[in-house]
């Protein structure tokens, strides 16, 4: 299940990426699959272990094409172990809401984009999360949970500050927003409950038939409850003038 739309955020064959925060590896397979040089970062060692057997799972089975490359590693997003401007695509999903300091990940990610570079950053929506945080504590108050709730144009303006510039927005995930209220409803640890082990077969069928009525009816939800808020951007190159001055510094040092 991807987050990012990648008929929004082209990524081209070769492209060197860096799925920060990966998880459980989703959207790090999926550029992997397209023929990208991935680097999937955690850190969290037990879920970066599955990805790199993942990763080699692929390989065997012939699911990347030739000269994609793909690598698991631990990580720290306020510290990332790469030099400045080494990947042409960063991805962050799900991952800026659980972090104290985002305008510090924010700074790393734009430290090792290329200028011309295309970054895609995903959050809970605003709307969805608040009657999470409503029904639940359990939701958002346990260690590494939620931390903060964003608004659109609060995430765009960090972006921007951080000298991003964003492209593009979009929502996603509404058939999912309904099975979280309901976790929520009837306790986050309660998987038993009725109405949350119905929704979630149909979830679960959804994801894997992927028949034409869900997908609509998310299309059609998807602006009003989608789950999730994503939103694209490039990292603009220096000015002519910019560009030069700075070379010169560095020549001087």
């Amino acid at each position: 299940m991807l987050t990012v739309d990648f008929t929004r955020f082209p990524l081209a064959a070769g492209d060197r990426v860096l799925d920060l925060g990966c998880g459980a590896g989703r959207h790090a397979f999926e550029c992997y699959r397209r023929g990208a040089q991935v680097v999937a970062l955690d850190q969290n060692a037990e879920e970066i272990r599955e990805v790199a057997k993942w990763f080699a799972a692929m390989k065997e089975a012939g699911e990347a094409p030739a000269g994609a490359t793909a690598t698991a590693m631990e990580g720290d997003a306020l510290n990332l172990p790469f030099p400045d401007e080494s990947f042409d695509v960063v991805i962050i999903s799900e991952v800026m809401e659980h972090i104290p300091d985002d305008k510090g990940v924010l700074a790393e990610m734009v430290r090792v984009l290329k200028p011309g570079g295309r970054i895609a950053v995903t959050v809970p929506r605003y709307g969805p999360e608040k009657v999470c945080w409503a029904l639940s504590d359990a939701y958002h108050e346990v260690e590494g949970g939620h931390i903060r709730i964003y608004k659109a144009d609060e995430l765009l303006a960090r972006m921007r500050e951080s000298g991003l510039k964003p492209y593009g927005t979009h929502h996603a995930h509404a058939l999912h927003a309904p099975y979280w209220w309901l976790k929520c409803a009837f306790g986050v640890d309660n998987d038993k409950a009725l109405p949350v082990r119905a929704y979630h077969k149909l979830l679960v069928w959804d994801i894997m038939k992927k028949p034409l009525a869900t997908r609509l009816a998310e299309q059609l939800l998807n602006p009003v409850v989608g789950k999730s808020f994503v939103a694209y951007a490039t990292k603009p190159h220096l000015p002519k003038a910019a560009a030069g001055a700075d070379a010169a510094a560095v020549a001087a040092k």
